[in-house]
């Protein structure tokens, strides 16, 4: 069954808390992954893997640079999640 975008923007927070140990919390639509969340490129990365697995979608490196916002990233997952 398909997340729904509230589902994906609180795994993303999960994820990120794990990976970049970013209060929960924080992590919310508006806010870049770069700027706001002190997501390195590396840990981007990580994040887009974990997203993948979780969620049962692909993200195509050449897309992962449009995703700067949590809200990206989740639109991202909701239009091409199985």
């Amino acid at each position: 069954m398909a997340a729904t975008k509230e589902e994906i923007i609180e795994g993303l927070a999960e994820i990120v808390n794990e990976i970049a140990g970013i209060p929960v919390e924080d992590v919310e639509e508006g806010k870049s992954f770069t700027d706001d969340l002190d997501v390195d490129s590396l840990s981007m990365v990580e994040v887009v893997v974990a997203a993948e697995e979780r969620f049962d979608v692909k993200i195509p490196d050449e897309d992962v640079k449009n995703l700067k916002t949590v809200g990206d990233a989740a639109k991202y997952i909701l239009d091409h999640q199985a």
